[in-house]
């Protein structure tokens, strides 16, 4: 990596950057700290594989519905306003969560609150934020911000687990039932939404679109960009749904069933694949930079993908932590590319309502499969969430690449600046 590129990247966040920076670290440490735990606490409350799959799904169905109305809204009715909205829900759905295992009671907060099973975005957040950091940093550093903003959310990710784990653990041994101990941690990633908000607050109007480049409204926000919009989510959903079967709360379930593994090595596992992963997403911006967007977001996925599928073909505990820690290596550099890409194709006041609609297609897309994972351990085919996912998710990357790789971001085409502008 060039030293000049990172000090350019350091020099290109304003105050709002460093915020977004901020909620982004304070809300991935919270869905890392809840997501190892959080199919273990369910299964304390009494809920049975099978509930557990379909609570997940609605979880995801849910968030889709509520992003869909909030990221929508946010350039017209305000990005800091909707980002609060968010917050709010999250911390709604932490405290139902942590007060009740009423089947019922749970699917409406999962439906609509932002509980995230998997350890990565979920909600509106993430839509927001890439809309308004996009606004703020020019075409040529876009990438490179995005990357470490993906760096630093794998690295809380992996803090947030490493922590819950331990946490868990800690309190287990000093007398607390399994139960209880999990409950904590749920109470603390309510808490995580109050902080989230108080962040919000801070953001100026910079973060606005403004009225300098607004359109007449039109439908879900979008206008020249509907038929990319439209092709690009169908797209993100098929991966999102293949990635659905091994969200990283029942990969962690995986590892406790197959392997017998203790809370703490869980978290133990995600610190490391996080971290890693975090590293791979940082690695992407220089590719990119050489070979172009769509090929870096294609021909890294592919090799991921068929490291997943050699997890649970490994004869050992060693052996399948490997792998997937090789695979968590290499398996996040399409998420800032892709995330990149989804700007640069977009006008800017199509941005928030463009993040939002694939983010919305990622969340109906992996909806789906975390019940049919749940149906798939409890008749004990450890194996196949695997092989669907790897299988699915090459058909995804393949299509991808054909469908695109003509369709250039500016600064692919030679326009560093800000677009639009």
């Amino acid at each position: 990596m060039k030293l000049t590129s990172e000090l350019t990247f350091a020099h290109t966040l304003t105050t709002d950057g460093a915020l977004l920076f901020a909620t982004r670290i304070v809300r991935l440490f919270a869905y890392g700290f809840l997501s190892v735990i959080l199919v273990l606490y369910l299964a304390q409350v009494g809920l049975s594989g099978a509930e557990i799959g379909a609570l997940l799904t609605l979880t995801l169905l849910g968030d889709a519905v509520i992003s869909l109305w909030i990221t929508t809204s946010a350039d017209r009715i305000g990005r800091r306003k909707m980002l609060l909205v968010g917050a709010v829900l999250m911390l709604f759905a932490g405290i139902v969560f942590a007060l009740t295992g009423n089947i019922v009671l749970l699917a409406v907060a999962a439906i609509i609150g932002v509980i995230s099973p998997s350890g990565n975005e979920i909600g509106p957040f993430l839509s927001i934020e890439q809309a308004a950091l996009a606004q703020i940093v020019p075409n040529d550093q876009r990438t490179r911000v995005f990357a470490w903003y993906n760096l630093v959310g794998s690295f809380a990710t992996a803090t947030g687990a490493l922590v819950s784990g331990a946490l868990a653990q800690f309190l287990q041994v000093n007398g607390f039932a399994p139960l209880d101990s999990y409950r904590v941690i749920v109470i603390g990633y309510a808490a995580f939404g109050v902080l989230l908000a108080a962040f919000f607050t801070r953001l100026s109007y910079r973060v606005e679109v403004g009225a300098f480049n607004r359109t007449p409204l039109q439908p879900f926000g979008l206008h020249r960009s509907r038929g990319i919009v439209l092709k690009l989510s169908a797209l993100f959903a098929l991966d999102a749904f293949a990635g659905g079967f091994i969200v990283q709360s029942l990969l962690a379930y995986w590892f406790q069933i197959r392997w017998g593994v203790e809370p703490a090595i869980l978290g133990g596992i995600f610190f490391g694949a996080n971290i890693l992963a975090g590293i791979s997403a940082l690695s992407a911006a220089h590719i990119a930079e050489r070979v172009g967007l769509i090929n870096t977001m294609v021909f890294t996925h592919i090799p991921s993908n068929i490291l997943l599928m050699l997890v649970p073909l490994m004869p050992n505990l060693p052996l399948a932590i490997l792998v997937l820690l090789v695979r968590f290596s290499i398996s996040q550099m399409d998420v800032p590319t892709r995330q990149s890409y989804t700007m640069a194709v977009v006008d800017p006041d199509e941005r928030s309502a463009a993040s939002g609609i694939t983010a919305i297609a990622r969340s109906i897309g992996a909806a789906w499969s975390p019940a049919l994972t749940g149906a798939l351990l409890s008749a004990s085919l450890l194996t196949a969430p695997f092989f669907l996912s790897g299988g699915l998710k090459i058909i995804y990357d393949l299509t991808l690449w054909r469908s695109f790789r003509a369709l250039k971001p500016p600064e692919e085409n030679g326009d560093s600046l800000l677009p639009f502008r």
